[in-house]
């Protein structure tokens, strides 16, 4: 192998190591897994801060460890560390877009393991997005395993008491949208705040509004 060959293998191997950090939230000490795609640096674990309201899957402990923990939305608003905060739906169209689109982006951000019936991802980008599934305000717990959800921060244009959030199951590559009740409980992955020389960013989110 010709050594500029070489040479350009490792500038690729320590510019895409550098994408990848840690970030010890100061509200409980406790250290996360970062990542950056594209422009956005994210979380690369849910968040797992116990805010009051917020649960384990099943009311166990060892799913917060797993999964992290289950939010109602406005608990989500505020549950983000300083310097990070909920994403918006923009937010989360923009990581899609920087994956490939909302038709691969399941199989890419999925985790290697964990999801049921060979649903797994390739986690190309390090996102490692696991199923944690979600919580019904009346207490149950349903699709651990089978998917994953997390809040954005943007209402339901037609009705203020639902928020849109984005569903990954395990029998697809497709990323998809919906919109829920605040009242649920779910995922929360937290973006790190930009500064105002992001143009690309808020031009992108205004184009998809």
């Amino acid at each position: 192998m010709k050594k500029t060959t070489i040479a350009l293998l490792l500038i690729c191997t320590a510019t895409f190591a550098q994408q990848k950090g840690t970030f010890t939230d100061s509200q409980d000490r406790k250290t996360y897994k970062t990542v950056k795609i594209g422009t956005q640096t994210w979380m690369a674990e849910n968040l797992n801060y116990d805010a009051s309201g917020s649960v384990c899957y099943e009311n166990n402990s060892a799913n917060c460890e797993k999964y992290g923990r289950l939010y109602k939305w406005e608990t989500a608003l505020k549950a983000c560390p300083k310097g990070w905060h909920l994403p918006s739906k923009g937010e989360w169209e923009l990581l899609y877009s920087d994956v490939g689109g909302v038709e691969v982006a399941n199989k890419k951000l999925k985790t290697e393991s964990g999801w049921n019936n060979d649903g797994n991802g390739t986690d190309e980008y390090g996102f490692s997005a696991l199923p944690g599934g979600y919580g019904n305000p009346d207490g149950f717990f349903r699709n651990a395993g089978d998917d994953g959800s997390w809040w954005s921060s943007s209402e339901y244009e037609n009705n203020s008491n639902h928020a849109y959030y984005p569903l990954m199951y395990y029998y697809t590559e497709y990323a998809y949208w919906y919109e829920i009740n605040k009242s649920y409980l779910l995922c929360v992955r937290c973006v790190q705040d930009r500064d105002e020389q992001n143009g690309e960013r808020r031009e992108y989110e205004k184009s998809i509004r």
